[in-house]
């Protein structure tokens, strides 16, 4: 297959506690914004995807797409359900991309929903992969616990303090009230970060990112086929990656817990597929996976925004911050939009389109030509890259 594809249109909901509405009703919001963006109604749509990666934690639903043909209206054409843990969403994406490269369909929809929200802490995620994740690796090792590893590693190896990983969070919840979709909205100092409970040291509660319900969509066509649509934005490159197994971080003893082997092959997929050289030159904004603060900083390295131990220096220096010559997670990142996890990743593709479009708001990057996403999943093992590029 050769070519590239472009979004038409996108759509999101807002991420939160959304008690008063269903799976169906999210997914159907998205994919109605992203659909009216591009012009086009269900009958237009050729193939689609629904990522939702964990249907036995939320609500039961998305377990095929069958959930999706019943909140669209869809009927007769093939929807494939994508999981593949917390990088679902860009993984819905791909595939979308493929089948349209692959001249299967014309139109393609790539859709990530995921509702946390009802369900008690017992009958979490958490609770799902203690009882039924890795026999080895998984029993009492949480996400937060996981991350926590890095976090200590990167302490000893490059001076990280918990001050920089505090500096992560209260940058990110000052982009995040300038974003009416976030879930948390109210900007935070670095006391209050500290000061918050421990969950996993050396990460604080302020440092991890909240659950959360909600949903996001693009509608995908040939580049050669968008400029028939309104304010298109190029897929310049898609890196995707699955470097290991869940316990092969652990058990591996060449892994320097420093970085993820899976981005920067993702990264150098996307970047060469981008005729990308150097991201800080020629990117003007980035969205990350931070599910947990010192995530931010590690995709730092990984995506090529500094050298290797040198991601602490990056946010000191204020480089990442709205106004910065790269700013980062200008959305507000994971630790205040949330993470439903299938809708993540085009949660993060959403936003740049936005920014490309010159339709941000407040938190607009002036003169966006160029951004990138990166999303993760599992420990580290499974990432997806896009460059997008405005046309």
């Amino acid at each position: 297959m050769s070519g590239r594809v472009a979004i038409a249109g996108a759509g999101c909901t807002a991420f939160g506690e959304h008690f008063d509405r269903s799976y169906t009703d999210l997914a159907e919001e998205a994919c109605r914004e992203a659909l009216g963006e591009a012009g086009l109604g269900a009958k237009d749509v050729g193939a689609a995807w629904l990522g939702t990666a964990f249907p036995d934690v939320g609500v039961y639903r998305g377990r095929s797409g069958m959930d999706l043909a019943e909140s669209l209206g869809l009927s007769g054409i093939p929807i494939t359900r994508v999981s593949n843990y917390c990088a679902t969403g860009g993984d819905a994406l791909r595939n979308a991309a493929n089948a349209l490269l692959a001249g299967e369909v014309d139109v393609a929809l790539a859709v990530g929903v995921e509702k946390q929200r009802d369900r008690a802490p017992q009958e979490s995620i958490v609770r799902l992969m203690v009882e039924t994740g890795h026999p080895s690796y998984q029993k009492g090792f949480t996400a937060a616990g996981t991350f926590g590893v890095f976090a200590v590693k990167r302490m000893e190896a490059t001076g990280l303090t918990r001050e920089d990983l505090a500096a992560v969070s209260v940058k990110n919840h000052e982009h995040a009230a300038r974003n009416d979709k976030a879930h948390h909205r109210r900007p935070v100092t670095a006391a209050q970060v500290l000061a918050s409970p421990m969950v996993a040291w050396p990460l604080t509660l302020l440092d991890c990112c909240p659950a959360t319900d909600g949903a996001a969509a693009v509608v995908l066509v040939r580049e050669e086929d968008a400029r028939k649509f309104r304010a298109p934005v190029l897929v310049a490159g898609i890196g995707f990656s699955v470097s290991s197994g869940w316990d092969g971080p652990f058990h591996d003893e060449s892994f320097d817990f420093i970085g993820f082997p899976a981005v920067r092959q993702a990264a150098k997929a996307a970047y060469g597929r981008a005729e990308i050289s150097d991201p800080v030159r020629d990117a003007q904004l980035v969205e990350v996976h931070d599910c947990f603060s010192v995530n931010e900083l590690i995709a730092y390295e990984d995506l090529g925004l500094c050298g290797r131990g040198e991601a602490q220096r990056l946010l000191r220096d204020g480089a990442t911050k709205f106004g910065g010559r790269i700013p980062v997670n200008v959305s507000g990142g994971l630790l205040s939009c949330g993470h439903p996890v299938g809708a993540t990743g085009l949660r993060m593709v959403y936003e740049v389109a936005r920014q490309l479009q010159g339709a941000a708001g407040a938190r607009q990057v002036p003169g966006a030509r160029q951004g990138i996403t990166q999303n993760i999943g599992g420990p580290g093992a499974v990432a997806f890259v896009s460059v997008l590029r405005k046309m």
